[in-house]
Parts: structure tokens; sequence; C-alpha cells
């Protein structure tokens, strides 16, 4: 009889609070049981995934935000998918580690959760757009082994790239990605299986939770998972949910850039393409990423001074340098030499520039990898466009025909964001969850480090 295999659903923005609106996930915790979750500092995608699988804070696994200033080229990389940025062993790479001591085999799959390229599973899916050599982007997905992302949408239809990131960002790519989820556990039949579903991630941030109808969002994430539900069922699988973080309100973007440029610290090259930070001869600049900066400054007898005036910002609640970073597991070469956390209804926003005129071209589209920091205001349409979305397929059409344009569609005013993570929530029933079966724990709430150790104990006695 074949071990049972184990499926961890990533719900992302699912809390205790809202469990009760998710009829089918709150079954399994009845049937089970689930806890909250101390998050890592900052709450953000990339750096809970990474202390999920890890076990490890990020000052020990190096995934310090979404994003960071990679300091060899000077350049800001935001949402990189190499699993080689992760410098801790990872529980794929423990449990088949474990498994060939022991002489087994194991198949693991792995679905759109982040840094999936290379990862050691046997079968992937991630979002990834192809990148022509006249700047043209076609969306994609890409993964292993040969022919899965070809079979899948075969099967299920194109991936919907356009609902997982953007002003159209909603419900129908976490429906999609639980069908192919499905798909998986019934050809594939892996012994371990992670999905990320992230339905949650979007109008929370775009109004709000007090802006939204969360306990509908909620219905529409749960029916959603129904047929990863029933054919986990089906395959006598075990089901654990986790995420990475709560969503809360927020009033107020913080604009640290334009601090440091007022202050003379933060350089720009003008140019035909609008002015672009310089990296080099900036003395200090701010990676922004939700309610969490890393402030990189380039000469250590600017520190001070640069933490004075980062300080000052109104909705900054915290700067911690040097090795103060350490109290939120942040003390590695990675982070700025400061790190600011904002005021609970404050988030830090990237722009530099003073006149919109004067804005990067990135800036009013949908560029993930060339902004210097995170930006929410992609998910919006620009309110003061005429017919935005008449814009975008006018801009579709010139693009269908050969011409080079951009699909500037995105505002510049952070002010419309009303949602915002990143900080530990007050109340435990805002934080991350872990619903899970098998024995319970004794703690009455979890730490996010301590998921992997929790998953690598129930997978070894099943």
């Amino acid at each position: 009889m074949s071990p049972q295999p184990f499926v961890v659903v990533n719900a992302v923005g699912l809390t205790r609070r809202l469990l009760v609106h998710a009829p089918r996930l709150k079954a399994l915790a009845e049937s089970g049981w689930v806890r909250s979750l101390e998050e890592v500092s900052p709450a953000v995608t990339c750096t809970a995934q990474a202390s999920l699988l890890t076990g490890k804070l990020p000052q020990e696994h190096g995934i310090v935000a979404n994003g960071w200033l990679f300091r060899d080229t000077r350049e800001v990389r935001f949402w990189q998918q190499s699993s080689a940025l992760v410098q801790a062993e990872t529980v794929e790479t423990t449990l088949r580690r474990r498994a060939g001591e022991q002489g087994r085999e194991i198949r693991i799959a792995k679905l759109f959760w982040w840094f999936n390229q290379g990862a050691d599973v046997d079968l992937s899916v991630t979002p990834k757009p192809y990148y022509g050599a006249d700047g043209a982007k076609v969306f994609g997905i890409a993964g292993t082994p040969d022919g899965l992302c070809e079979r899948l949408e075969s099967s299920l239809g194109r991936f919907p790239f356009h609902t997982f990131w953007g002003p159209n960002a909603g419900l129908p790519c976490t429906e999609w990605i639980a069908r192919a989820a499905a798909d998986v556990l019934e050809r594939d039949r892996p012994d371990l299986t992670f999905v990320y579903l992230p339905h949650l991630d979007y109008e929370p941030q775009r109004r709000g939770p007090s802006g939204c109808d969360m306990p509908k969002l909620v219905r529409e994430l749960d029916a959603a998972a129904a047929p990863l539900l029933d054919r986990a069922k089906a395959e006598g699988a075990r089901v654990w949910v986790v995420s990475e973080y709560g969503h809360c309100d927020v009033s107020r973007p913080v604009l640290l850039n334009r601090a440091l440029r007022r202050a003379g610290l933060l350089s720009v090259r003008p140019g035909p393409f609008g002015e672009m930070i310089d990296t080099f001869g900036s003395r200090a600049m701010a990676v922004c990423d939700h309610q969490l900066a890393h402030v990189y400054v380039s000469r250590p007898e600017d520190v001070p001074a640069v933490r004075d005036l980062i300080a000052a910002q109104p909705g900054v609640a915290r700067t911690l340098a040097g090795a103060e970073r350490a109290e939120i597991g942040l003390d590695h070469a990675r982070s700025g030499e400061i790190v600011a956390l904002s005021e609970p209804d404050a988030w830090f926003a990237y722009p530099y520039w003073f006149d919109d005129a004067l804005a990067p071209d990135f800036a009013r589209t949908i560029d993930i990898h060339r902004k210097p920091g995170f930006d929410p205001c992609e998910m919006f349409f620009d309110p003061a466009l005429f017919w935005p979305k008449g814009r975008a397929i006018r801009r579709l059409i010139q693009k269908k025909l050969g011409f080079r344009t951009l699909f500037d569609v995105v505002p510049l005013d952070p002010s419309l964001v009303r949602g915002s993570h990143g900080l530990p929530a007050a109340d435990p029933l805002d934080k991350p969850l872990l619903l899970a079966d098998g024995p319970l724990p004794a703690e009455d709430r979890l730490r996010t480090t301590d998921f992997r150790d929790l998953l690598l104990n129930a997978f070894s006695q099943r």
C-alpha cells in the first residue's frame, strides 16, 4: 500500500477571522486543528514562503523581501524565481535526502509557489512570460518535466495570466491553479504537492479589508479550491492549509525616496525615458516593499544622519540599523544598512520623482522587475484616463500590428492603495494560519518557521 500523499495549500491572506466564511476549509479545520502563525519580517510573499520551507529567519535564508538591491551590480531586482537565491535547505531537499538515505524515492510537485525554478522537485509550474529582443512580452508559464505545462493548458485552457497580477487580477487564475493541481494529483500522483492560491491577495490590497466584501471573497476562494479538495479526497491525501500574512487597512503612503532626494542623498539620471535612479551615484536609496523598506547607504559615516532623516518621516514607526536588524530577523548582507518599519496604517511607496511628467516610462506600466520597489498601483487602471480599458485595448491592437508601445494604464497616485501587509498583526485572529491534522501542537500560537518541522514530522509518519 502506497504511503498517504500530502497536499499543502498556500491560501495567501486567509486568517482565523476569515475561516468561518470558507465552508470546505472550515470543515477541514474542524476535523483537525488550526493555529495562528507569528509572522516573519517582512510578512511578504517571498520572505514568508522561504521561511515556511526552510524553517529559518530571513537573516539565515537571505530572502529579506520580495526584492532587494543586488550590491554587486547595484540593480534592484524583484520577484526573482531562482531557488539558488534561498541560502538554506528547503523542506523539499530535506525530504528527498532522507528518502534517499532510506533507499526510497518520493515525487514532489510545486505549483506556483515562489523560487520554483531549479527547485528540488519533480513537477513544477510557475508564471514566466517570454521576453522578446524588441521589448515585447508574451504571457506564459514554465515548468518541469517537459510537456507538463502544455498538457495542462491543453486540458484547462491557457493560464489566465492577466488575472494573476495587474488591474484585472482576480479569481480566474486561482480557479485555474486549483484545477491544474487536481489534474497533477490525479495523473502524476506526487507524494507531496505544494499549491499557491492567490485570490485573497488582490481586493484586500486594492480596497483594504474593510473596503471590500471579505466574506464573499473567502467564499469564492473556498469554491475555487473545491476541485483540488475533491481530488485530494479521492486520492486519500492529507490536506494542510497555510497562509503567509493577513491584510490591514492603510490610509497613507510614505515616500522615502523623495525625502532622500530632497536631502541630496538620492541621485537620478534624466533621459529619454524619464528619470532613473542612479544607484551608483546615490548615497542612500530605499527599496520599498509594503510596510517595510530597506534603506541602502553607500557610506558608513552617513548611516546616522540617514537614519535620523528616515525616522523623522510621518508614517515611519521604527528604524533599525546594523546589528539591531537581528531583532526582527533581518541582519543579513542583502538587507539595507537601515530597515524602516511603517506605522500600522501606512505603507512605503517607491516613487522618487517630483514631477509626474518626468516619471520613468515603466512607472505607468506593469513592470514588476524594473521598478525599484513593489508597486500595488499596478492593480488599478488609472482613473484619470478616459476609458482606460479602451486605452489598453488600443495598445494591444498596436502591439498585434507590430508597433512598439507601452501599456501605460497604471496610475502614479499611491493614495489609491487602501490595503497592505508586512507588519505583525496585533490580533491573533488576523495573523496567518496553519490548518492541519495529526497531533495537536502544545503551543497555542506557532511561528511561521515552525511549519517546516511540523511538515517533516507529519510526512515521516505516513
